[in-house]
């Protein structure tokens, strides 16, 4: 059987864990294409550092919601000036499941705040 997307995550995905997940969710990006999506994502109100980057990618790795993908290692003009590859990560179903609940979670909070706000004046 199949986990449900509310069986995935017992707590709610940190804000960085949840734009690195939605970075990924239409396409398979490497670390800082990933950056610059979460800036994008966010308008600017978010700046992941490489460690924060990094240190949540690790952990998702673990967690089996992304995979890392072997033909993802590619070297662009980037990666010949610097000799290194980059390496592209993409959303697994596990991933995928969890990303869907966070934004359900989400979703509910804001409208049951909308309704507990509306007409009332500040």
């Amino acid at each position: 059987m199949s986990p449900s997307p509310q069986s995935i995550s017992d707590s709610p995905l940190t804000e960085a864990t949840f734009l690195i997940l939605l970075s990924l969710a239409q396409q398979p990006r490497h670390g800082y294409a990933i950056l610059k999506d979460v800036a994008s994502l966010s308008d600017g109100r978010v700046t992941l550092s490489t460690g924060t980057l990094y240190g949540v990618i690790h952990r998702l790795l673990q967690q089996g919601w992304i995979a890392r993908l072997e033909e993802g290692i590619q070297e662009d003009q980037t990666a010949a000036e610097t000799g290194r590859l980059r390496k592209s990560y993409t959303l697994t179903r596990l991933g995928r499941l969890a990303l869907q609940a966070e934004a359900a979670r989400i979703q509910s909070l804001a409208e049951a705040a909308r309704l507990r706000t509306a007409g009332v004046e500040p």
